[in-house]
């Protein structure tokens, strides 16, 4: 059974840092382009985040670029999300995703084979 598993979310004031991860299970993540989402209330879920099959490339959305990071720890079979310098636009619930895509850009969301459950991320001003 695949499962996504993330942690690292809450509360944190603007201009802090959190670091998500999401720990897979079921799949190797190294075999998947993986990426994180968000979806803030009221908005539709936008893709932030991502690493191509095989490392090739990572990519940001513009709205982000320049302050997360985007890792994934092959021997742990873990996704990460370095986010810094928060601001309370980026407040959502935040998903990593995994697929079997191969293509070098961002994963949009019909592409994802795999979501994890969520995690919410608070930023206060």
């Amino acid at each position: 059974q695949v499962q996504l598993v993330e942690s690292g979310g809450g509360l944190v004031q603007a201009g802090g840092s959190l670091r998500l991860s999401c720990a897979a299970s079921g799949l190797t993540l190294s075999n998947y382009a993986v990426g994180w989402f968000r979806q803030a209330p009221g908005k539709e879920r936008e893709s932030v985040a991502g690493i191509s099959w095989r490392n090739i490339g990572t990519y940001y959305s513009d709205s982000v670029k320049g302050r997360f990071t985007i890792s994934r720890d092959n021997a742990k079979n873990t996704l990460y999300l370095q986010m810094n310098n928060l601001e309370p636009e980026d407040t959502a619930v935040y998903y990593c995703a995994a697929a079997r895509f191969f293509g070098q850009r961002l994963l949009r969301e019909n592409e994802v084979d795999s979501w994890g459950q969520g995690t919410q991320v608070t930023v206060s001003s």
